[in-house]
């Protein structure tokens, strides 16, 4: 048998809640001493909790909360991670090999009729994503092991906008996948604060020496969240935004990630968000051109003058560009 075929069956013998020694286990399985030692050494490497007591009546055993949970995941547990690797895989995950290794072994480790049940769910599923950047994989994984072992990075970063990159020293607290793009969050000590950070503007990527606490209760996420909604928290500024339109141009609306989260009142034909202000004069008039006229904005006044104003400015535009195609001298 091979090293993963010992493996398991040691496992399975000792799952049974016998204390058995090596020489136990090798006469039951019918191979040398030596290899039960090797396969026990890899076993505990990978985690299983084995316990190792000498003496007479000695031997190996497992933890008991081990040994009582279920050795092999069952039908609907193997779905659910086959699906959720094909989420990760096409969201560019940065451990993707080990990811495949992984749903190798699920698969190696089942018999002919759970195989043929996992081939057909994992093809009846597909997730369609910008295509990954595999440049970054190396990049974000030295982000999540620094952000794991509160390691400061040296970092060479990207502003955009023809800025020339700027060296950064931060703390990593987590990093975060966002409408195909990824996000590192952390202390950044050349703004002595919060910030969060573009992957795919990371030039390079330096460790460091120096060693940081991440705040209890931090949440990558909400960070994240709460700059990409201006003044979310803040009840006093955030003004009622009342929407018409036919159902499902409304149903996508609410499924934006802007207007979702702010969402307050839904009927059939209308729809009531709270937006911050600031976001009204921005890019909230740019998220509701699409539409047309499937939408009509009830209120405020303030955010129809702006639609006003952006629909006008790029009617100008168009124009101009337009006659300038047809008179270019």
């Amino acid at each position: 048998m091979s090293k993963a075929d010992n493996m398991l069956s040691i496992l399975w013998l000792l799952k049974s809640g016998k204390r058995m020694t090596a020489q136990q286990l090798a006469d039951e399985l019918e191979i040398h001493v030596r290899t039960v030692y090797r396969c026990i050494d890899s076993l505990c490497a990978s985690g299983v909790p084995i316990i190792a007591d000498s003496g007479h009546y000695g031997g190996y055993s497992i933890l008991k909360h081990f040994s009582e949970a279920p050795l092999l995941f069952d039908m609907d547990e193997q779905k659910a991670l086959i699906h959720a690797s094909i989420f990760a895989q096409e969201a560019g995950y940065p451990f993707a090999d080990a990811l495949s290794r992984a749903i190798d072994k699920l698969k190696q480790y089942t018999n002919e009729e759970q195989l043929s049940s996992i081939e057909r769910h994992s093809g009846g599923l597909a997730v369609i994503h910008p295509p990954a950047d595999v440049s970054q994989q190396s990049v974000l994984q030295e982000l999540e092991l620094a952000a794991a072992e509160c390691r400061t990075l040296e970092m060479e970063y990207n502003k955009g906008k023809e800025a020339p990159p700027q060296t950064r020293s931060i703390d990593p607290y987590g990093i975060v996948f966002w409408k195909g793009h990824w996000y590192v969050v952390g202390y950044c000590r050349l703004r002595q604060g919060l910030r969060s950070f573009r992957v795919d503007r990371i030039q390079t990527l330096v460790r460091t020496a120096g060693r940081f606490e991440r705040p209890s209760e931090f949440s990558a996420r909400d960070f994240l969240m709460s700059n990409l909604l201006p003044n979310a928290l803040e009840a006093d500024l955030l003004v009622p935004v009342k929407i018409w339109g036919h159902e499902q141009a409304l149903n996508d609306l609410c499924q934006h990630w802007l207007f979702g989260h702010a969402l307050v009142e839904r009927t059939a034909e209308q729809a009531l968000f709270k937006l911050g202000v600031e976001s009204l004069l921005t890019y909230v008039p740019y998220f509701l051109l699409p539409y047309g006229r499937a939408i009509t904005i009830l209120e405020p006044d303030v955010l129809i003058e702006k639609m006003e104003a952006v629909t006008s400015g790029l009617a100008i535009y168009y124009q101009e560009m337009n006659k300038a195609r047809r008179d270019p001298s």
